[in-house]
């Protein structure tokens, strides 16, 4: 029998750019899901210290100051808020999936769009770089590279995620399906604006989010956690407050939801929306087997000898540095033979007379 276990997906705002203040309401968040049974905690994209909706509202120029506290208030993949979050999961037995803006730490404006799959022990399982920053996050983040796109291989499954747009990529969705994906985490931000409310034309990320989780839950008969971030009122107060032109863009674009979602496609148990809190489905893993029948598409339902899909996981850097090796110490010559070829009188004279 496959694993049966109770999941959390996390609708909830963090401290906006305060990664200590955030780092410990994620905590708090384990721990009241860990008490409500949840094994498995999943978070939002880039949960800490924020996601940068700004870079959707203002003209870059106008941006330095948010983007500078960005930079500032990212974490290091190993730095204090990464060890915290852990060792809480070891604590707690839980296995947590969480959105950070990754640090580099060669660069000082330098940042990823990163997620972090930490298993029971407090252990990074699968540390993921998004592959490709979407529309304006390019004015944020660096592109990351295929070393995470793996999957985290637990006592609950074999768990995978992919960050907001990434679940549209059909090919980094096969390769998580390729290694035997159970349960599918998608990450998202609170909000998508891509035009002014007055003018229409928005895009439904709640429509959208839903049809790419489904799609892939479908295709790869898996359990799908989606789990979108929150702007509270302290978040909102903050964008307004630089410039009340805006308010009509924030409060008329459409929130995203947190759900989940089953291996047939279909929409399952808790959903949250309007109101920050934690949603919560029971899994089954068994129940993705039988629609394996149906279609497996890494199975039978495909033609290995027509497609072929290779994906490179190498982890990128900025360089790769070739030191010189050491000097060779030179050979000493034995005694004999430097006195043999000239060698000096000290050493004749230190020859044992025969």
């Amino acid at each position: 029998m496959l694993a049966r276990f109770k999941a959390a997906a996390v609708h909830a705002a963090p401290v906006f750019l305060d990664r200590h203040a955030t780092t410990e309401k994620a905590v708090a968040i384990m721990r009241e899901a860990a008490r409500a049974g949840a094994e498995l905690i999943a978070f939002p994209e880039t949960y800490v210290p924020a996601f940068p909706v700004w870079s959707a509202l203002w003209a870059p120029i106008d941006n330095h100051d948010l983007f500078f506290r960005m930079a500032e208030q990212s974490v290091l993949a190993d730095g204090p808020e990464v060890a915290r979050i852990c060792a809480e999961a070891r604590a707690l037995g839980i296995t947590v999936s969480i959105g950070i803006s990754e640090r580099s730490p060669v660069s000082a404006g330098g940042m990823w769009n990163s997620n972090l799959l930490i298993g029971e022990t407090g252990e990074v399982l699968v540390h993921h770089r998004k592959l490709v920053p979407t529309f304006y996050e390019k004015l944020i983040w660096s592109s990351g590279d295929g070393a995470g796109l793996k999957l985290a291989d637990t006592r609950l499954g074999r768990i995978g995620c992919l960050i907001c747009g990434e679940n549209t990529n059909p090919l980094a969705r096969y390769a998580l399906m390729a290694q035997g994906e159970q349960v599918h985490v998608s990450s998202w931000p609170p909000m998508w604006p891509t035009r002014r409310p007055s003018g229409g034309g928005n895009f439904n990320n709640v429509a959208a989010n839903r049809i790419r989780a489904s799609a892939h839950c479908f295709e790869a008969k898996v359990f799908g956690i989606v789990t979108a971030g929150y702007m509270d009122a302290a978040m909102r107060e903050v964008l307004v407050g630089r410039d009340p032109a805006i308010a009509e863009v924030i409060d008329q674009t459409p929130r995203a939801a947190s759900f989940f979602v089953d291996p047939t496609g279909e929409v399952m148990a808790d959903v949250l929306q309007d109101d920050e809190g934690i949603a919560y489905a029971e899994i089954d893993l068994n129940r993705c087997v039988e629609p394996k029948q149906f279609h497996d598409v890494v199975g039978y339902y495909n033609r290995f000898d027509i497609f072929d899909l290779s994906v490179n996981r190498t982890r990128l850097t900025p360089a790769t540095f070739h030191d010189d090796a050491p000097a060779a110490e030179p050979t000493p010559r034995p005694a004999d033979a430097a006195a043999g070829q000239g060698g000096d009188e000290s050493s004749s004279k230190c020859r044992p007379r025969p």
